[in-house]
């Protein structure tokens, strides 16, 4: 039962993992897809550890309903995962920002 909250939540966050992904389309080297895919991974592997400790609070409670645990769960699940995309998402424009920059100054340089 505790997977259930993963199981509803998977399309939504391959939804958000293809729109990373996907964009934004340059530059897409070798350095940018393992960026991505270390992020991807650690925002799935963060939810799975969030919806498993949010079902177990939920078990803890036992005053609420039983629909309670899965909801925590999948709240958990959902706050992790788009915590891990934003910092990914920020992280990833300094980067490339200053990877074109680096990249704009050494091809001036050269024409000089």
């Amino acid at each position: 039962m505790a997977w259930l909250s993963l199981l509803l939540f998977l399309p939504w966050f391959v939804l958000l993992g293809t729109v990373y992904w996907l964009f934004p389309r340059q530059p897409r080297d070798a350095a940018r897809r393992l960026f991505d895919g270390v992020a991807l991974l650690l925002a799935f592997v963060l939810s799975i550890l969030a919806m498993l400790w949010g079902h177990h609070i939920g078990i803890v409670q036992s005053d609420a309903g039983p629909i309670w645990r899965q909801v925590l769960a999948v709240l958990y699940a959902y706050g992790a995962f788009l915590a891990v995309m934003v910092a990914a998402v920020l992280l990833r424009g300094g980067w490339l920002a200053a990877r074109a920059t680096k990249a704009a100054s050494k091809s001036a340089g050269d024409t000089a």
